[in-house]
């Protein structure tokens, strides 16, 4: 972070040392998410009794959100915070938190959500070695590609609102109830249109999506990234062009914070399809409303892709 948000950031935190003794008079939860995903959620399970505010666009890189002065009055203000807790914001939720100055945000109070509790997470190093890239300590942190992974987040963020506003408990169960029971429908639906392409490799930019190629029985493992967080290389591209001539590999995965042009280099070379692939709801036209409806409009997509490429 440069001196001059350093500055901004301080001027903002003398300001807010006390404005969270003053109460407020409105009666939902306002509640501000990290990204997107853990956001949605917790509309579709707070409903009209909260109010949620995303720092991250849907567009944006999670690792490297502009963490914006204007975040550190949302926070102070803020009833919860709902973060991923695998490290995905370690690089610009802290700062914002210590401008804060919220005692209700602090860790291990009943407003500091981390939804990451419950989450069996994949690739966990065995130790930190930056030679091979941005590595997190606690594993990959892109666990909500997994509807069922979703379902452990919904869950969560509904007892952590039950602790938070008592009175409003059982409409959040029931928001619940309504939550698991269509994302139960669609993941059957989705495992059935997949199943034709089980074992299919594909590739993808970065490592975002091994909890959802797992879920459905797809390969994900070559990249675009020679290691995580570390731009391609023309040595590494072309070691990829080859892989993918090999193991006859048609389709590429490109979030929209990441260049295009490298996927649409290495697809010119390999005659693959480059997939727009958008990491959250709203990152792409029809994903704005539900989880459901993001993970539909992937799930969609790829299966079409996987399905022409295959004639």
């Amino acid at each position: 972070m440069n001196y001059p948000i350093m500055k901004k950031l301080s001027l903002l935190a003398g300001l807010m040392t006390w404005t969270w003794l003053v109460p407020t008079a409105q009666a939902r939860l306002n509640v501000v998410a990290t990204t997107p995903d853990f956001g949605t959620i917790a509309k579709e399970i707070g409903g009209d009794r909260v109010e949620v505010t995303t720092l991250a666009k849907p567009t944006e890189d999670p690792h490297f959100v502009d963490a914006k002065p204007s975040f550190i009055v949302k926070l102070n203000r803020a009833d919860a915070l709902i973060e991923g807790g695998a490290e995905l914001e370690i690089g610009w939720l802290p700062p914002l938190l210590e401008g804060a100055r919220n005692p209700r945000l602090e860790s291990g109070k009943p407003g500091r959500i981390s939804c990451v509790e419950g989450i069996a997470l994949l690739e966990v190093p065995s130790s930190l070695d930056r030679s091979k890239g941005d590595l997190h300590a606690a594993g990959n942190p892109h666990y909500t590609t997994d509807p069922t992974n979703i379902k452990i987040v919904a869950r969560h963020i509904c007892d952590s609102f039950c602790v938070l506003d008592e009175k409003s408990c059982e409409y959040f169960k029931a928001n619940l109830k309504k939550f698991d029971e269509q994302l139960e429908a669609k993941t059957a639906e989705w495992e059935k249109l997949l199943q034709p392409f089980k074992g299919n490799r594909i590739v993808t930019y970065h490592n975002s999506w091994i909890y959802f190629a797992k879920r459905f029985g797809l390969r994900m493992d070559l990249y675009l990234e020679p290691k995580p967080g570390i731009p391609p290389t023309p040595s590494h591209l072309e070691e990829v062009i080859q892989q993918m001539k090999t193991d006859n590999i048609h389709v590429i995965i490109v979030e929209p914070h990441l260049n295009h042009k490298t996927a649409e280099a290495v697809a010119a070379h390999t005659g693959a399809s480059v997939l727009d692939f958008a990491p959250y709801p709203g990152g792409a036209k029809g994903t704005e409303g539900s989880m459901v409806q993001w993970m539909d409009v992937l799930v969609h997509s790829l299966a079409k892709a996987l399905a022409e490429n295959a004639r």
